[in-house]
């Protein structure tokens, strides 16, 4: 009787271990699926077709600097190299109603730094309307 009851413990064991062996592969441990939904732009991996992300820059030219008015970061020259910060460093001073707001399509401004020095030369923003000039590049 024994060895019946024996054997019996180790079928049942047998059988609970090829159960759980097998739904371990499919047990789900409470992840979650985030299904993203388009948000009517093209793909990534398409051109954009007239689909533009607009950017809005402050443009201080006395300073030569960008301040990037979504992402709240500034850009600046540092020798030849463009800086990108959250704050200015304290060598750099820029006048809160000395800017020219500049609207991009790109996410680096200064890319188009010569231009933009040649069309808001430093000490001209008397002549403008201060921090009213908005340019569309």
């Amino acid at each position: 009787m024994k060895r019946t009851s024996l054997v019996a413990w180790v079928g049942a064991m047998a059988f609970a271990f090829m159960v759980f062996g097998w739904t371990g592969c499919t047990i789900q441990t409470g992840g979650v699926v985030v299904e993203e939904k388009s948000k009517g732009g093209p793909p990534p991996h398409a051109p954009a077709h007239g689909y533009r992300a607009k950017h809005n820059y402050y443009y201080y030219p006395a300073s030569y600097v960008y301040f990037d008015v979504t992402r709240r970061v500034y850009f600046y020259m540092e020798g030849s190299v463009w800086r990108t910060t959250v704050s200015l460093p304290d060598s750099i001073r820029v006048k809160l109603g000395d800017h020219v707001t500049i609207d991009m399509d790109d996410d680096e401004p200064y890319r188009e730094f010569e231009s933009h020095k040649k069309k808001y030369p430093p000490g001209q923003m008397k002549k403008m309307e201060k921090g009213k000039k908005k340019d569309k590049d």
